[in-house]
């Protein structure tokens, strides 16, 4: 099927206000749902009195009055039906639900039975518009992300701040958001500070704090004084442009079972009229007491109970009520087909850094010889202001002040550290190779350390060391117990970091298998092996651009939606939009009870069917349970499909 693309100028906010209601849109919205009752309404009230009519025996209430009237209570409900019958039959679609359902009616008051047409026809209109209902409130979790996009950006151009289109900025401009205003585009915080409502985004109300030179991504929401942003990405690539267009694509991918009961139905429905034809003439041929009208009466009775509305209708908003609360828990599928595979995931393989750890590094031990601490660290900081590894920058995040400490002559010895002049000291920064070579001893424990560890020297002698950590995410360790229990057993975890530190992550996190030192085709070739083994349904999580190429080989790429690499986040099946391990476990959670939800919905359509068909086919059934095989099921499979939207996922 193809995919219908985001057309972002179509995707405007209801009145262009960044604050309060709309009143006059919001009583419009209340006016129109009104209006969509009015012809059921009127239908309703004319059936009750003309029943009330026929039960008094009314004298004038006869013949072709009563044809009259009840034809007039048929039309609000029944013309719009039989419409569209007709423009699908001039489309070569004859055998649809709106044929089935107008042929039923035309023919019960073809033999007499006017109440019956009216009152089929009506609740067949009442269902049609439940599911209208509940299917808005389906789309309502995913619908929300579109009041999320800006429509305005304050840009600095001309010594002045103007008000365009998120549109039209471009890269590297400067953008001024004021309190309560929405982050139109992607960009670094120029500000100081500042405090930002990122719900639209990952699902969370917590606010987050950002600091000078830290991301932005559109959609957020500023809560605390005036802020200025340098853009890094155009609007067409921004975070929330990029969720609009997967929530988008994700209502048209179909799961297979969609697609089974679609295709299903488009069988299943001729076959149903010519058995309705059969049981209406078939019978001619062995009954001796025929009578045409009776069996005429049960062949449009087979038609309104085989109406397929139940399952065409309620398996979709089964999917789609669980993509919405995916979506209103910060999880997006691409689509229906990705719900279902994650169901049958019995295997997850796993990146560490970035993924279970925060892939920030943060200085987690301090060991001094012979120095106070601040002294040590002056001269380790002094140098490590002259390097860009990711590494000098954790150290250099330790509270100090420099003065009266600077490095001079620094130069990188490749491989093995720095070596340089501070305050007329020689100082080495580096790894156990740099004092190997300049004959300086260090502590025997320092060989027992698996992270990341800094070395100092200072004037040939060794000072002490800092170690240096990625930090596990707080949700990391109940994220693999709530998987076991799931009954997700089969955890690997795959890293390209050293695998002494992968061995300890993989450790702590009660992981049994885990391999590190992994280039990204290392990484593939693993889960290469485990697809060998059919019975494995691998789920893949990871956030790099060196995860892409697992990503798109397992049965299930989820990707670190915050964090992550745009190519990760493009290639993966489902996003986590708030970096939360853990939300892999309620991701498995809702795409389970949506699959039991869509089989309840099956069984229940096809259980009440088959009984309400023989019973009518033998006579024993009535146009009202003929209503309730159709029209009932329908509605009930529709409130089954709701409680997704209800339910609380812990």
């Amino acid at each position: 099927m193809k995919k219908k693309k985001v057309n972002l100028r179509d995707l405007k906010p209801n009145s262009g206000k960044e604050h309060g209601h709309d009143d006059s849109h919001n009583h419009s919205n209340n006016s129109n749902k009104f209006k969509a009752y009015i012809p059921a309404i009127i239908s309703f009230t004319m059936l009750i009195i003309g029943i009330g009519l026929d039960y008094f025996e009314v004298s004038f209430f006869k013949d072709w009055i009563r044809v009259i009237y009840y034809g007039i209570a048929y039309l609000p409900v029944g013309l719009p039906v039989v419409k569209e019958g007709w423009v699908s039959i001039n489309k070569g679609d004859v055998f649809t639900e709106f044929f089935l359902m107008s042929i039923a009616t035309i023919g019960a008051f073809i033999i007499g039975e006017y109440p019956e047409g009216v009152a089929v026809m009506l609740f067949y209109a009442v269902g049609e518009l439940f599911q209208n209902a509940a299917v808005n409130r389906a789309k309502g979790n995913i619908k929300a992300l579109l009041d999320v996009r800006p429509n305005e950006a304050l840009v600095f151009r001309n010594n002045d701040y103007i008000s365009v289109s998120p549109e039209t900025v471009k890269i590297g401009e400067k953008i001024q958001v004021r309190v309560g205003e929405k982050i139109p585009l992607d960009g670094i915080l120029l500000s100081e500070k500042g405090s930002f409502n990122t719900a639209a985004l990952t699902g969370e109300s917590k606010p987050n704090t950002l600091v000078n030179g830290e991301k932005l991504f559109a959609g957020s929401i500023n809560l605390d004084g005036v802020i200025e942003i340098e853009t890094t990405k155009e609007f067409k690539d921004s975070s929330i442009a990029r969720i609009l267009d997967m929530v988008q694509n994700a209502v048209a991918r179909k799961s297979k079972t969609e697609l089974f009961i679609r295709q299903f139905a488009r069988i299943y429905t001729p076959i149903v009229v010519f058995l309705a034809i059969g049981v209406t003439f078939i019978p001619y041929f062995f009954v001796h007491d025929y009578v045409f009208k009776d069996w005429l009466y049960r062949a449009l009775i087979f038609l309104v109970i085989s109406c397929p509305c139940a399952l065409v209708i309620s398996i979709p908003l089964g999917y789609f009520g669980g993509l919405g609360a995916a979506s209103k828990n910060g999880i997006l599928f691409k689509g229906a087909s990705f719900l279902d595979a994650m169901t049958k995931v019995n295997t997850l393989v796993m990146d560490k850094t970035g993924t279970v750890t925060k892939g920030v590094f943060k200085i987690k031990e301090i060991k001094v010889i012979d120095l106070e601490e601040s002294e040590f660290m002056k001269y380790l900081m002094a140098m490590e202001e002259q390097s860009i590894h990711p590494i000098a920058k954790a150290i250099l995040e330790y509270k100090q002040d420099l003065k009266g400490f600077k490095a001079e002559e620094v130069s990188e010895i490749a491989g093995k550290g720095l070596k340089g002049i501070v305050n007329g000291k020689t100082v080495l920064v580096g790894n156990k190779a740099l004092m190997t070579a300049n004959n300086i001893s260090v502590l025997d424990e320092t060989d027992t350390i698996v992270e990341s560890i800094v070395l100092v020297s200072i004037d040939n002698k060794f000072a002490g060391f800092v170690v240096i950590a990625d930090e596990l995410k707080e949700d990391a360790q109940e994220t693999i117990t709530a998987l076991h229990k799931i009954g997700v057993k089969n955890i690997m975890m795959l890293s390209g970091d050293k695998d002494s530190i992968t061995q300890k992550v993989a450790s702590e996190l009660n992981i049994e298998n885990a391999k590190g030192g992994l280039l990204p085709e290392d990484k593939l070739n693993e889960v290469e092996i485990l697809k060998k083994n059919p019975t494995n349904k691998i789920a893949f999580i990871g956030d790099g651009i060196n995860d892409a190429p697992v990503l798109a080989a397992s049965d299930v790429g989820i990707a670190m939606g915050g964090l992550g690499s745009d190519v990760a986040i493009e290639t993966a099946d489902v996003i986590i939009q708030t970096d939360q391990p853990s939300k892999v476990v309620r991701a498995i959670k809702i795409s389970r009870s949506t699959r039991k939800i869509v089989w309840q919905n099956i069984i229940l359509a096809f259980g009440v069917k088959v009984i309400v068909l023989i019973l009518g086919a033998g006579g024993l059934a009535t146009m009202w349970e003929a209503v309730f095989a159709d029209v009932g099921v329908a509605l009930l499979a529709i409130l089954n499909a709701v409680r997704l939207q209800r339910m609380e996922w812990s």
